[in-house]
């Protein structure tokens, strides 16, 4: 039996056909720049099909990411039509297209749950790398994108960007996940530990409440038993307490984000507005833009447009051209304002396809999706904040993910052995 050349070696830890995928999260600091790993993922589907037509993916397979879509893209095209700014929204529309390859290509390249551990080990090594610099950061005050914002961590998205927090979190069980995997428990917690002091330092309040959230599903996961689950919730508060006392007294930023945190236990609405970054000024904005718009909405990606039409006397969000905030702050505001209860009963048709999806799935398939899953509760879950899921960085983070989480569950229940694209 002859031996495997470092070739071969280097080709089964890292299959060419996956570079496209880890090269859209690569290039998510240089923000639109991402868009490059769309292209490559088009090139990629073109390539594989003239190739070989064979490759194309099965009605069954193809089924449940085009559905989908369909309820992303259908709500933004419904809102489209009397939009209050026609070009944006429908230029938001014809962007959703751009999505089709990219979950094409993932069913295409990850079709066995080997393909979907090698890929969550990538997605893994990138996030390990990218906690390395933020550590770096926190420690020195420098990174690779340079020094940090007044007072938040930035790490290698730079201090004129700050998604360090957002994307840490929600990426984040792909690195606990498969910690767990190599390392056992001990490899969790020590993995858990190297993303909650980015995560906390980073500054966002939303993030740190995704990364709880993935804590408590993977306690969960750990436990599975109710008297297990609440001792290791009363270990993981343990953690959580002393890494924000650590973090509160050796990082002053931290701890001025802290505080304004808990000015929102004051009760008044000047103090919890003032603790939320004036969230609750866009949300009483976004009610009466509901309001005035119940059917589809204000049109996709209008509501900067809309806003000052709906805002209330002293909103200091009202520019002197007449727009606003860019967007309500909170997918389930942004779904009514923009689209209407006609794209929130697609986006809620969607989610329930997806969970359909995944209670019928076998226990392989659902093992592989378990990453993109958590990622996107932690990414999507309603009682939070959340960035703009149809903005074109964002949303394209959001359907990498499901890309990923479509191709598991559509993925074969074993590991025949198949050629390297």
């Amino acid at each position: 039996m002859s031996t495997p050349s470092l070739r071969e070696r280097l080709a089964s830890l890292f299959p060419v056909a996956l570079l496209p995928l880890w090269a859209l999260l690569l290039l998510l600091p240089l923000g639109r720049s991402a868009e490059f790993g769309v292209v490559l993922c088009l090139a990629g589907s073109v390539a594989l099909v003239w190739r070989d037509p064979q490759v194309w993916p099965s009605r069954a397979r193809w089924q449940l990411f085009v559905v989908l879509w369909a309820c992303y893209a259908g709500a933004a095209t419904l809102s489209a039509v009397d939009a209050v700014n026609l070009s944006k929204s429908w230029g938001t529309v014809l962007a959703a297209l751009r999505l089709l390859p990219l979950g094409l290509y993932a069913l295409l390249v990850a079709y066995t749950p080997a393909r979907h551990a090698t890929l969550q080990r990538g997605v893994a090594l990138i996030l390990a790398l990218w906690l390395l610099d933020a550590w770096v950061q926190a420690l020195t005050g420098w990174s690779l994108a340079g020094a940090p914002e007044a007072e938040r961590l930035s790490g290698v998205f730079g201090s004129d960007n700050l998604k360090l927090g957002p994307v840490l979190a929600t990426l984040s069980p792909f690195l606990l996940l498969v910690a767990r995997e190599q390392w056992g428990r001990r490899g969790l917690a020590t993995a858990f530990v190297f993303v909650l002091v980015p995560v906390l330092l980073a500054g966002s309040r939303a993030s740190w409440f995704a990364l709880a959230l993935v804590a408590l599903a993977l306690l969960w996961r750990e436990a599975r038993r109710p008297l297990h689950f609440a001792a290791a919730v009363t270990g993981l508060a343990f953690v959580l307490a002393a890494s924000v006392f650590v973090a509160a007294h050796s990082y002053d930023a931290f701890d001025t984000r802290l505080q304004r945190t808990l000015q929102a236990l004051d009760g008044s609405p000047g103090e919890v507005d003032f603790a939320l970054a004036g969230r609750a000024q866009i949300w009483q904005t976004s009610l009466r833009m509901i309001e005035a718009h119940p059917i589809n909405g204000v049109g996709v990606r209008g509501f900067r447009y809309a806003y000052a039409q709906h805002a209330g006397p002293g909103d200091g969000f009202v520019q002197a051209d007449g727009s606003g905030a860019a967007h309500a702050h909170q997918w389930v505001l942004e779904v009514l304002s923009e689209t209407g209860a006609l794209g929130l009963l697609l986006w809620l048709a969607g989610i329930s396809v997806a969970l359909r999806a995944w209670w019928r799935a076998s226990a392989a398939q659902r093992a592989a999706a378990a990453a993109p899953g958590l990622a996107l509760v932690a990414m999507a879950f309603p009682l939070n904040t959340h960035l703009a899921f149809y903005s074109a960085w964002w949303g394209l983070l959001f359907w990498w993910l499901i890309a990923q989480f479509c191709a598991a569950l559509a993925s074969a229940d074993t590991d025949e052995a198949t050629a390297d694209a």
